[in-house]
């Protein structure tokens, strides 16, 4: 029997491994693909506090090798089913594992809509990123594209606009969804250019590196291409936590409607990292969580 098992091997879920195994705690992590998550496609992360420069890999294989050191057990199964037997929960996967904890903290994280276009993966990190605050600053003085229209699209340009020498939104409705607070400031922005009504239909590249997009018109059909130096991808997000919903509640958009406590309605439950219903999704954010489920739980755990 673990003291905790943490679905997700992100920041978040490796950081509540830490912390519980800081606390005595005996620790399983259960990973579907790559430990890391998101931030192992940033080729470079210079926003994490005491550390001038590293790769989201770099990240990841350290924080991986640190909790392992730590005691960590670490398995790479995709997780199925959750049950919560009261003081023990029962965790089953894909390739039928079977595991039992006290605890649970779930990490499941997010992944990003993509716009589904032939060698689209293999651009991340080499043209098509994601985060403006992240990797915003490689693209200072060049030219980008963001795709989207609503409120992270903008939010997004408008951070882009202050480092960029063009900023050019692809959106393919008629026109913009986002706040009309954040259009007014792109208005005023001299180097951001709109195009609406279009479709991206081609990734255009030279050594496996973005070298600009081709849209499509969607009423007339017609296509151009325009040079870009990076496109961000800001078309949303998609939480995977429909398997928990017994466990934790979801709101609207299919996000953990737990606060800053990282509690759920189910004792012994905990969720951290992007899959929470959150205003700022970043490292840092994700690592805060990581340790205040852990901390929860451990509490939990020790009032048992």
């Amino acid at each position: 029997m673990l003291d905790m098992i943490v679905v997700g091997g992100g920041p978040a879920g490796m950081t509540a491994a830490l912390y519980a195994l800081r606390n005595g705690k005996s620790v399983l992590v259960i990973e579907k693909a790559g430990f890391g998550g998101q931030i192992t496609h940033s080729p470079k992360v210079e926003n994490y506090p005491g550390t001038l420069q590293m790769s989201g890999n770099e990240f990841a294989d350290r924080f991986l090798e640190q909790i392992m050191a730590q005691g960590a057990e670490v398995e790479l199964e995709r997780v199925t089913k959750v049950t919560d037997e009261g003081r023990v929960k029962i965790v089953e996967t894909e390739e039928g594992g079977r595991y039992e904890a006290r605890t649970v903290v779930i990490a499941t994280g997010v992944k990003h809509r993509m716009l589904g276009l032939e060698g689209e993966n293999e651009l991340v990190g080499e043209g098509i990123s994601f985060c403006a605050v992240c990797d915003g600053d490689f693209y200072t003085g060049k030219t980008v594209c963001v795709a989207g229209g609503g409120n992270s699209a903008l939010q997004e340009a408008i951070l882009l606009a202050e480092k960029c020498r063009e900023v050019v939104i692809l959106q393919d409705l008629m026109q913009l969804t986002g706040e009309q607070r954040l259009q007014n400031v792109l208005a005023s922005r001299p180097n951001v250019r709109i195009v609406t009504n279009c479709k991206i239909n081609r990734l255009l590249q030279d050594n496996g590196v973005l070298r600009g997009v081709e849209i499509e018109n969607r009423s007339t059909g017609q296509t151009r291409e325009i040079a870009c130096d990076g496109l961000f991808v800001a078309i949303g997000l998609i939480p995977e936590n429909e398997p928990y919903a017994h466990l934790a509640a979801l709101n609207a958009w299919g996000y953990f409607d737990s606060d800053e406590r990282c509690e759920t309605a189910t004792p012994g439950v905990y969720v951290a990292g992007d899959c929470r219903s959150k205003s700022v999704r970043q490292l840092t954010t994700a690592v805060a969580d990581g340790a205040t489920a852990a901390l929860a739980a451990c509490r939990y755990l020790n009032e048992q």
